[in-house]
């Protein structure tokens, strides 16, 4: 079993887990349910802003503890000046996130990614009730009916959906309801990181989605050689992160971009 079976058998548990203590009636109950949602969409085309989607991560099954200090608050703070969106981890076993992060980063002005591992209904209306913006689907742990079915739910709750794929098979997976097209350069399987990936898949993605271009980005010169490849959206988590204060080495990027595009 590769790490992407184990983390989706354990998602699997938690989610039977998580509906026993609340309901589907009850996370509909919540404040934030009714709130209007922000759209990324808008947000990664405004010029203003740098086309990052920044992460708050605190570990990973690759890397182990990545940051244990950074509070959620604090870091998503400094990510909403310049930031496009913020993807906000809420799985615990593997990522060391949870709900709550997301809940307490909430306070931003700014579209949030509900990052986690999606296999049930029930995780997109939660999405919903914490007050996230936008829902993942990972192509690699969902068949196509599935992502289908899951991402015509999100719309009707008001969410907009980021489809992450690795490789041509997975281009399948794209369908109406997906707003987003994500590539993620390190394979979930392996984690093995190859920012070829996304240049070799940006020509196939339907141009009405906007592409996004995950992981392995850890310099200025790489977005912009994905922007010239033609990706509006650059998720970045464990460069900011892995850094003492991400807060700093956030702001240091951007000015670093700003010049470059100058």
């Amino acid at each position: 079993m590769d790490i992407l079976e184990t983390i989706v058998a354990n998602k699997k548990l938690e989610v039977r887990s998580k509906k026993l203590e609340v309901s589907i009636s009850d996370l509909e109950k919540a404040d934030l349910f009714v709130r209007q949602t922000l759209s990324l969409y808008q947000f990664l085309l405004d010029k203003n802003r740098t086309g990052i989607i920044a992460e708050y991560k605190r570990k990973s099954p690759s890397k182990g503890v990545i940051n244990n200090i950074s509070t959620v608050e604090n870091v998503t703070e400094a990510y909403a000046k310049f930031a496009s969106g913020i993807s906000v981890l809420t799985d615990e076993n593997f990522f060391g996130g949870n709900t709550n992060d997301l809940i307490k980063a909430r306070f931003n002005h700014i579209p949030i990614l509900r990052k986690d591992f999606m296999i049930d209904e029930y995780q997109i209306i939660e999405a919903k009730s914490i007050g996230a913006d936008v829902i993942l689907l990972i192509a690699a742990c969902l068949t196509v009916s599935e992502v289908k079915q899951f991402a015509g739910l999100a719309k009707r709750l008001g969410l907009e959906v980021l489809l992450e794929i690795h490789n041509d098979e997975e281009l399948a997976h794209i369908c109406d309801d997906v707003d987003f097209v994500g590539v993620n350069n390190r394979n979930l399987k392996t984690f093995v990181v190859d920012i070829d990936t996304s240049l070799h898949l940006i020509n196939k993605i339907p141009t009405e989605k906007l592409a996004i271009a995950e992981s392995g980005i850890s310099n200025v010169d790489t977005i912009v050689t994905l922007r010239n490849a033609g990706f509006k959206g650059f998720l970045i988590g464990e460069n900011f992160m892995k850094e003492p204060d991400p807060s700093i080495a956030f702001a240091n990027f951007v000015t670093q971009l700003k010049t470059k595009l100058e």
